[in-house]
């Protein structure tokens, strides 16, 4: 990839710019939490946008994508904005930064990843960080703290892109580190960093390549129902609620509302019993966390499909430590925690049994959690 950007630089622009990258990411447990104040667990992987960059001297951005062979050009003013999607994304991080007070000069881009679209990977976030890092260190002496880049990310999209994100995408781009996973608080950002070395297990994810059209707006409703309860109980969110709470109102709140807050509080818990659980390296836990997050997607929640609860049922067949839903739900992929000598035949029985049932094999992506945005070398 670097080679093929260089190429392509040196084509379009002459000479030799300097290379950023930065990650997609994982979540390992967490999920639906961000919005009712609670924890989530995610880490960056060895999966990246990668650009090289170069100011120009102008007041001009030049940015070519290698991936979908577009070029685009803009000034850094409001009115300045393109029309192509992803020049968008990188236009947003320029008018973000200056917003902020700092500094964006004209520059020359090319930029390629390997970071799988439609996969819940979060390809977007990984280049917003790539460029908000660049900007930071090209035009302002690495001055902007890493918190800030990665609300300039989540601004981006709010403003620029139409995405009314969360910070964790952006957070875990920004703040990977390798080997380790990050407990994100996400009411009051604080953060710490947990040991991930899978010695002896892979970590994998097997996307079912469905997404479901929905008629509804399945988030807003089940944000509501978070809402709803959390007001009868009289906190804030439901970070604040303990299942005895819950149990005490379930006579005044609908069947719905009640699974929707029992999902949620049940996984404040799990997301701690990982942390704690790898600190041992107790892999068992944290696999048995991670099924029961999947039963609580599925039953609860509601937020699964057919295609994910078969490939969570082939995992647990081929005895696979752990595996559940990743991301918002409705399709997309499993995470799953796999012992290195039960990975062949897992990814071989679930590519199987899935074709025959669904008429086409899962993708499979082996990850590796990595170092987040960077200077390369």
């Amino acid at each position: 990839m670097r080679e093929t950007i260089r190429e392509q630089f040196s084509q379009r622009f002459g000479g030799n710019g300097v290379f950023y990258a930065s990650a997609g990411r994982i979540n390992l447990i967490g999920e639906h939490t961000d919005y009712n104040g609670g924890f989530v667990f995610p880490g960056a992987i060895d999966k990246v946008i990668m650009a090289e960059i170069k100011p120009n001297g102008t007041d001009k951005v030049r940015v070519y994508s290698v991936d979908i062979d577009e070029y685009a050009e803009f000034g850094l003013n409001e009115e300045d904005a393109p029309t192509q999607q992803w020049a968008r994304y990188i236009f947003g991080v320029c008018r973000e930064v200056i917003k902020r007070g700092g500094s964006v000069k004209g520059f020359d881009a090319v930029f390629a990843g390997n970071v799988p679209l439609g996969a819940g990977l979060s390809s977007s976030a990984a280049l917003e960080s790539c460029f908000a890092y660049a900007m930071n260190d090209l035009f302002n002496d690495g001055k902007i703290d890493k918190f800030e880049l990665a609300k300039i990310g989540q601004s981006t999209e709010h403003n620029y892109c139409g995405v009314n994100c969360g910070i964790m995408d952006q957070f875990a781009s920004v703040f990977g580190k390798k080997d380790h996973l990050i407990r994100l608080d996400c009411r009051s950002l604080e953060y710490e960093y947990f040991p991930f070395r899978l010695d002896g297990y892979k970590l994998v994810l097997v996307d079912s390549k469905v997404k479901h059209e929905l008629v509804d707006s399945p988030y807003n409703k089940r944000r509501a129902s978070c809402e709803h309860v959390a007001k009868e109980l009289g906190v804030d969110t439901l970070r604040d609620a303990e299942m005895e709470d819950l149990e005490r109102i379930k006579d005044r709140i609908s069947q719905e509302d009640y699974n929707r807050a029992k999902y949620v509080i049940e996984e404040k818990q799990r997301v701690l019993d990982v942390c704690e659980a790898l600190q041992k390296g107790d892999y068992d836990t944290v696999g048995d966390r991670m099924y029961k997050t999947h039963e609580g997607m599925s039953k609860l929640y509601e937020v699964s499909c057919v295609e994910l609860d078969y490939l969570n049922d082939i995992a647990k067949e081929c005895g696979v430590t752990g595996s559940r839903i990743m991301g918002g739900g409705f399709g997309g992929c499993t995470i799953n925690l796999v012992k290195d000598d039960l990975y062949d035949n897992f990814i071989a029985t679930a590519k199987k049994k899935f074709e025959a049932k669904y008429g086409h094999e899962p993708r499979v992506y082996d990850v590796i959690v990595s170092d987040g945005a960077r200077k390369l070398d």
